[in-house]
């Protein structure tokens, strides 16, 4: 009578455990990379130019593929769910850093207000699109000073029209807010993507017990 026995599968010698961890970090960084490139980005706001949607210490996470993806060395966007609509809240590089180094460029965000093709103008700080005003209920005006158009484009802009891919913005903050006002149009290659939630919020001028803003956490971004 034959008699069967088992034969237990050859295992090589357990990998160190700093190889192990390691590797679980190599993989972790990969996938950290791949997400920040290509789906989604955190973002902290450091200035009140879009106040009082956004304050100064809220964290947002910004999607990067709802415009099109951008793949590293190539031209173009791909697999683009949309084009920028009018209201949408964009994180951009700032135009006028194009010449200098990578780890010198600024990234600004702004609202989107005139799409390409749009004829904005802005009258006693009043715009206008395309003949007809157009206000927000984020919009805010906190300076009364009416500033004329040989002094600054603060309160007096335009007509003019927006070229093919590119998008006039302006801050949420209008009266301190420095966008397409003062330095023209956001070309679409430059857009980052669309801001979209806040995760997080921290107040550095308040006391302990209230730097952290809770009821700001897990908003969306309107």
């Amino acid at each position: 009578m034959a008699i069967f026995t088992k034969k237990k599968a050859a295992v090589g010698p357990k990998k160190p455990w700093y190889r192990e961890w390691s590797e679980a970090l190599i993989v972790a960084v990969v996938l950290a990379l791949i997400i920040r490139t290509f789906l989604f980005q955190a973002f902290k706001i450091p200035s009140g130019s879009m106040l009082d949607t956004l304050l100064i210490g809220d964290h947002l996470l910004v999607n990067k593929f709802i415009y099109g993806t951008k793949v590293p060395g190539l031209d173009g966007r791909y697999l683009s769910v949309r084009d920028p609509e009018r209201g949408d809240v964009i994180v951009f590089e700032f135009p006028e850093d194009e010449d200098k180094s990578y780890f010198k460029r600024r990234d600004f965000i702004k609202r989107v207000i005139g799409l390409p093709g749009d004829l904005i103008e802005v009258k006693a700080k009043q715009v206008f699109v395309n003949g007809q005003p157009f206000s927000l209920p984020q919009e805010l005006h906190n300076d009364p000073e009416m500033i004329p158009s040989v002094a600054s484009p603060r309160d007096f802009v335009g007509p003019i029209k927006v070229p093919q891919d590119n998008y006039f913005v302006m801050g949420d903050n209008r009266d301190f807010s420095f966008d397409s006002r003062f330095w023209g149009y956001v070309h679409k290659s430059k857009i980052k993507g669309l801001a979209f939630i806040k995760y997080w919020s921290w107040n550095s001028e308040a006391n302990l017990l209230h730097k952290i803003r809770f009821s700001r956490i897990g908003r969306p971004i309107d």
